[in-house]
């Protein structure tokens, strides 16, 4: 979800700032769009939006408007004003989970997503991400670097999710990504996004 300024779309500076109405009515504006167009439409949240009731109905209302398109949600690590316990997360995630709607665990390794937070959501997870820009001082040819990623691979494998490494910016990245085994990947090596225009008067750039 991007904002339009002087400097062209960009992303909100927090996606907490975002009121739960604005997120609800986005999601069933995007849903009308892509229905039957795509196999699946991600929507990142952090866990304070996700115990929002009005963002938890919206999202079951798009999945089941998209249907069969999956909706996946990409919980992000986004540090959060207070802790947030499983117990409050767990009822609404297995509800999530029961209509179909996947969860996504973004940007693992960092704020709420390091492995500690993580790990009750595991057995619930459909996909993965392990972002390699998140860490300014390795790069994908560093030892150390590589092993986070068999780390993070193996984990996703063990839970039978989907993983997916993110910054690929290189075609020595591709090929240190080819040698990890590793299918899913994404960065600007492969082509930047483009955004999809929910009203025609909206702008491109």
């Amino acid at each position: 979800m991007k904002q339009h300024t002087s400097r062209g779309w960009q992303p909100p500076v927090s996606f907490s700032a975002l009121p739960a109405p604005v997120i609800a009515d986005t999601l069933r504006q995007t849903a009308q769009k892509l229905v039957l167009k795509i196999g699946s439409v991600s929507v990142n949240l952090n866990r304070m939006q996700m115990l929002n009731h009005q963002i938890q109905t919206a999202l079951i209302d798009v999945q089941n408007e998209l249907r069969p398109v999956r909706l996946v949600v990409e919980l992000t690590e986004e540090p959060e004003e207070a802790p947030i316990a499983w117990a409050q997360l767990e009822p609404m995630i297995q509800r999530f989970v029961e209509r179909g709607i996947e969860i996504s665990l973004d940007d693992v390794a960092t704020g709420e997503n390091k492995l500690s937070h993580i790990r009750p959501l595991l057995p619930y997870a459909s996909e993965m991400k392990f972002a390699l820009q998140n860490d300014a001082k390795l790069t994908l040819s560093d030892a150390r670097m590589q092993q986070r990623v068999r780390f993070w691979r193996d984990l996703a494998a063990e839970y039978h999710m989907r993983f997916i490494l993110e910054g690929i910016e290189s075609a020595a990245d591709d090929r240190l990504v080819d040698a990890l085994g590793i299918d899913l990947r994404q960065g600007y090596f492969y082509g930047k996004p483009q955004l999809l225009k929910l009203q025609a008067s909206d702008p491109t750039n």
